[in-house]
């Protein structure tokens, strides 16, 4: 199927160029010193809302959420991400730097969305179970707390590459919370690898099988927990701190939009 041909389409492409203008809008910012952080905070939640649209025009037409192909859960995910990082944004001053990191992935992932076939899928009778939407909720969390987390690591790193990172009074404010979002992302991971195992029992008759896409999901909650770890334990440089969130961003995007794909997993997509 063409990758113009479906109706959310042009809901998709509204609610990215929302997402392209809070860009923008962020990276303007970066350069000014007076700035109301609600140039970007409105096309943002504009963004969010059109993809709301484009995520309800396909459910109602298939009948089912978006938790099947890798084109379903990208659209998913540039919603979900892009409205928690909104919510963050508004309630949370300390993540507004970083978003001039956060939406260019969220502009990467739709060029990337935007580039598949959005074939219509049909829905397994072992995802009609509550297990998923709660295993689904969880993992969407987890990842907007890590991409949030991303955000601010981001930027500190490149303030210490300018060799600002001395001098910036923000800096302890946005370890900080930096920190606090990873921990929140490890009890979200936590949360979503219970529901999930409670879904395959209903689903598949067990808990666990250690298939590759459980298997990476384990290994993900294993790093993020070590990561911590760390954190409280050792005295990590910061720079290194950084370098470990972003690394562990990095791991559960592979892992939510990659081994699903190359695997031959029962569950293939769901985040």
């Amino acid at each position: 199927m063409p990758p113009w041909s479906t109706p959310e389409t042009a809901w998709l492409v509204a609610g990215v160029a929302g997402y392209l203008a809070s860009a923008g809008a962020a990276w303007r910012g970066e350069f000014s010193r007076s700035f109301d952080h609600r140039v970007v905070l409105a096309p943002l939640a504009i963004g969010a809302a059109l993809l709301c649209m484009a995520v309800l025009e396909r459910w109602l037409r298939l009948g089912h959420g978006p938790f099947l192909s890798l084109y379903e859960l990208l659209l998913s995910n540039l919603l979900t991400l892009g409205l928690l990082y909104a919510l963050a944004y508004w309630r949370v001053p300390q993540v507004r730097p970083g978003a001039v990191v956060v939406l260019p992935i969220l502009l990467l992932l739709a060029v990337w969305t935007l580039s598949l076939s959005p074939d219509a899928t049909r829905l397994p009778p072992t995802y009609d179970n509550p297990w998923l939407w709660i295993h689904v909720s969880m993992g969407k969390i987890f990842l907007a707390a890590c991409l949030i987390a991303t955000g601010n690591a981001g930027i500190l790193l490149g303030r210490a590459w300018r060799r600002r990172s001395q001098a910036d009074a923000q800096l302890p404010a946005l370890d900080a919370v930096a920190w606090r979002f990873m921990a929140l992302a490890f009890v979200f991971d936590s949360l979503m690898l219970l529901a999930g195992a409670a879904w395959a029992r209903d689903a598949w008759g067990r808990f666990w099988d250690w298939d590759p896409l459980e298997t990476w999901a384990f290994v993900t909650w294993l790093i993020l927990g070590t990561v911590l770890h760390l954190r409280i334990t050792w005295d990590l440089r910061p720079w290194i701190g950084w370098l470990l969130i972003v690394a562990v961003f990095v791991l559960a995007v592979l892992t939510f939009f990659g081994v699903p794909f190359v695997s031959v997993a029962a569950h293939k997509g769901v985040m």
